[in-house]
Protein backbone atom coordinates (compact mmCIF):
# COMPACT_ATOMS: atom_id res chain seq x y z
CA UNK A 1 0.00 0.00 0.00
CA UNK A 2 1.45 3.38 -0.92
CA UNK A 3 1.62 6.13 1.70
CA UNK A 4 1.97 9.90 1.55
CA UNK A 5 4.65 11.22 3.91
CA UNK A 6 5.81 14.78 4.58
CA UNK A 7 8.06 16.32 7.24
CA UNK A 8 8.43 20.00 7.98
CA UNK A 9 9.69 22.35 10.66
CA UNK A 10 7.28 24.98 11.96
CA UNK A 11 8.51 27.85 14.10
CA UNK A 12 5.84 27.41 16.77
CA UNK A 13 5.81 25.20 19.84
CA UNK A 14 4.37 21.70 19.40
CA UNK A 15 1.31 22.53 21.51
CA UNK A 16 0.26 25.33 19.17
CA UNK A 17 0.86 23.18 16.08
CA UNK A 18 -1.17 20.39 17.69
CA UNK A 19 -4.08 22.78 18.18
CA UNK A 20 -3.93 23.79 14.50
CA UNK A 21 -4.12 20.16 13.29
CA UNK A 22 -6.76 19.00 15.77
CA UNK A 23 -9.12 21.92 16.53
CA UNK A 24 -11.96 22.09 13.96
CA UNK A 25 -12.04 25.90 13.84
CA UNK A 26 -8.29 25.96 13.14
CA UNK A 27 -8.46 23.25 10.45
CA UNK A 28 -10.63 25.74 8.57
CA UNK A 29 -7.72 28.21 8.50
CA UNK A 30 -5.52 26.00 6.32
CA UNK A 31 -7.26 22.78 5.18
CA UNK A 32 -11.05 22.39 5.17
CA UNK A 33 -13.84 24.75 4.17
CA UNK A 34 -15.70 23.88 7.39
CA UNK A 35 -15.04 21.36 10.16
CA UNK A 36 -16.84 20.04 13.19
CA UNK A 37 -15.52 17.54 15.71
CA UNK A 38 -14.17 16.79 19.13
CA UNK A 39 -10.41 16.39 19.54
CA UNK A 40 -10.64 13.35 21.81
CA UNK A 41 -9.99 9.67 21.24
CA UNK A 42 -13.05 8.34 19.42
CA UNK A 43 -14.20 11.85 18.47
CA UNK A 44 -16.05 12.16 15.17
CA UNK A 45 -14.98 14.83 12.67
CA UNK A 46 -17.07 16.25 9.85
CA UNK A 47 -14.77 17.60 7.14
CA UNK A 48 -16.49 19.82 4.59
CA UNK A 49 -14.63 20.52 1.35
CA UNK A 50 -17.61 21.98 -0.51
CA UNK A 51 -20.68 20.60 -2.32
CA UNK A 52 -20.46 16.84 -2.68
CA UNK A 53 -17.39 16.56 -0.45
CA UNK A 54 -18.68 16.23 3.12
CA UNK A 55 -16.41 13.59 4.59
CA UNK A 56 -16.05 12.08 8.07
CA UNK A 57 -13.31 10.65 10.23
CA UNK A 58 -12.85 9.28 13.72
CA UNK A 59 -9.92 10.09 16.03
CA UNK A 60 -7.93 6.86 16.46
CA UNK A 61 -4.76 8.29 18.05
CA UNK A 62 -4.67 11.28 20.37
CA UNK A 63 -1.74 12.37 22.53
CA UNK A 64 -2.01 16.06 23.51
CA UNK A 65 0.73 18.14 21.87
CA UNK A 66 2.10 14.96 20.30
CA UNK A 67 -0.08 12.81 18.03
CA UNK A 68 -3.38 13.32 16.21
CA UNK A 69 -4.68 10.77 13.72
CA UNK A 70 -8.02 10.37 11.95
CA UNK A 71 -9.32 7.25 10.25
CA UNK A 72 -11.38 8.46 7.31
CA UNK A 73 -14.72 6.66 7.56
CA UNK A 74 -16.90 8.37 4.97
CA UNK A 75 -15.34 9.86 1.83
CA UNK A 76 -14.70 8.88 -1.73
CA UNK A 77 -13.52 5.27 -2.25
CA UNK A 78 -9.82 6.21 -2.40
CA UNK A 79 -9.84 8.02 0.96
CA UNK A 80 -12.25 5.80 2.91
CA UNK A 81 -10.29 3.67 5.36
CA UNK A 82 -7.08 5.71 5.10
CA UNK A 83 -5.32 7.28 8.08
CA UNK A 84 -4.43 10.98 8.17
CA UNK A 85 -2.00 11.71 10.99
CA UNK A 86 0.31 14.26 12.52
CA UNK A 87 3.18 13.53 14.92
CA UNK A 88 4.90 16.42 16.66
CA UNK A 89 8.19 16.80 18.50
CA UNK A 90 10.04 19.85 19.75
CA UNK A 91 12.84 21.01 17.46
CA UNK A 92 14.80 24.05 18.62
CA UNK A 93 12.33 26.87 19.24
CA UNK A 94 9.71 25.19 17.06
CA UNK A 95 8.24 21.84 16.14
CA UNK A 96 8.95 19.04 13.71
CA UNK A 97 5.73 17.83 12.11
CA UNK A 98 5.76 14.34 10.64
CA UNK A 99 2.67 13.92 8.48
CA UNK A 100 1.26 10.72 7.01
CA UNK A 101 -1.72 9.75 4.88
CA UNK A 102 -1.49 5.96 4.94
CA UNK A 103 -3.46 3.02 3.66
CA UNK A 104 -4.02 3.94 0.02
CA UNK A 105 -4.90 0.86 -2.02
CA UNK A 106 -2.94 2.03 -5.06
CA UNK A 107 -0.78 4.89 -6.33
CA UNK A 108 -3.45 6.04 -8.77
CA UNK A 109 -4.05 9.53 -10.17
CA UNK A 110 -6.01 10.56 -7.06
CA UNK A 111 -3.09 9.45 -4.85
CA UNK A 112 -0.68 11.61 -6.86
CA UNK A 113 -2.98 14.65 -6.78
CA UNK A 114 -3.58 14.20 -3.05
CA UNK A 115 0.15 13.95 -2.34
CA UNK A 116 0.69 17.26 -4.12
CA UNK A 117 -2.26 18.84 -2.30
CA UNK A 118 -0.93 17.77 1.09
CA UNK A 119 2.36 19.52 0.35
CA UNK A 120 0.42 22.67 -0.50
CA UNK A 121 -1.85 22.46 2.56
CA UNK A 122 1.04 21.80 4.93
CA UNK A 123 2.82 24.90 3.62
CA UNK A 124 -0.43 26.85 4.27
CA UNK A 125 -0.46 25.43 7.80
CA UNK A 126 3.08 26.68 8.36
CA UNK A 127 2.22 30.14 6.94
CA UNK A 128 -0.85 30.36 9.16
CA UNK A 129 1.09 29.42 12.30
CA UNK A 130 4.22 31.46 11.64
CA UNK A 131 2.64 34.62 10.19
CA UNK A 132 -1.07 34.46 10.99
CA UNK A 133 -1.88 34.60 7.27
CA UNK A 134 -4.92 32.72 6.04
CA UNK A 135 -5.83 32.11 2.43
CA UNK A 136 -9.54 32.05 1.50
CA UNK A 137 -10.67 28.48 0.85
CA UNK A 138 -11.50 29.19 -2.80
CA UNK A 139 -7.92 30.41 -3.43
CA UNK A 140 -5.92 27.71 -1.63
CA UNK A 141 -5.23 25.52 -4.66
CA UNK A 142 -3.35 28.37 -6.33
CA UNK A 143 -1.68 29.86 -3.24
Amino acid sequence: MPDILHDLIIQKDPGRVFEAVSQPELLEKWWTHRSLGQPILGGIYELDFGPGYQWEGVVVRFVPAGVFELKITNADPDWTGTLVGFELTAEGPGARLRFHHCGWREANEHFRVTSNCWGLYLRLLRRFLETGETIPYSQRQTA
